[in-house]
């Protein structure tokens, strides 16, 4: 009599190649929309950080020139920059003295902070921060948030904010802010302050 016993060995089956290449282009697809995506939340969530400690510059700047006459900003550049904020966790810093590098890590990895002395009505009676390079997600909340403490700002080009006049404070135009910022890392913003 035969014996009809089934084998507790079953053969199994593996994936094909073809399985294999589906699956694997689905997962390049997520990974191509998704990583974009990762990258501009990341960026977003630096922009508070960033902007505060770029806040505290100004804030610092401004009362350790007051009473220097009426071009107290003459002079400033990459070295009280570097200086200021080289002990910052938000803000890199880089190099020494005049050839100090500060960046700012909203977009490109090259991306930078620098300080120049502005004018507003006279040379020399404000300082300006231009920041490079930065993505498209920390526009315009940076600008939002640095407005509190700018009397002038520009992004690409556009002005946001302009000092108001007879000492009043001027009005930041957010819409306009929006509608300056250009897509990928390729704004510059300008503050200016005294």
């Amino acid at each position: 009599m035969p014996c009809n016993r089934t084998s507790p060995f079953r053969r199994q089956r593996g994936f094909t190649l073809v399985e294999v290449a589906i699956v694997a282009a689905i997962v390049l697809i997520a990974a191509i929309v998704g990583i974009p995506a990762i990258n501009g939340y990341i960026i977003e969530n630096k922009v508070p950080p960033v902007a505060q400690e770029l806040q505290r510059f100004v804030a610092r700047t401004k009362a350790a020139n007051q009473g220097l006459g009426t071009t107290p900003y003459t002079g400033l550049g990459a070295a009280q920059l570097a200086s200021a904020l080289r002990s910052s966790s938000v803000l890199a810093v880089s190099g020494a003295g005049a050839a100090a590098v500060v960046s700012h890590g909203l977009g490109a990895t090259d991306g930078r902070v620098v300080l120049a002395s502005d004018t507003i009505t006279t040379a020399g009676d404000a300082f300006m921060l231009t920041l490079d390079k930065v993505n498209e997600a920390a526009c315009p909340s940076l600008a939002a948030v640095m407005q509190r403490v700018s009397e002038r700002i520009s992004i690409n080009g556009t002005s946001v904010k302009q000092p108001g006049t007879g000492g009043m404070t001027g009005v930041y135009d957010a819409a306009g802010a929006a509608g300056a910022c250009a897509s990928g890392d390729a704004n510059t913003f300008v503050f200016s302050a005294r």
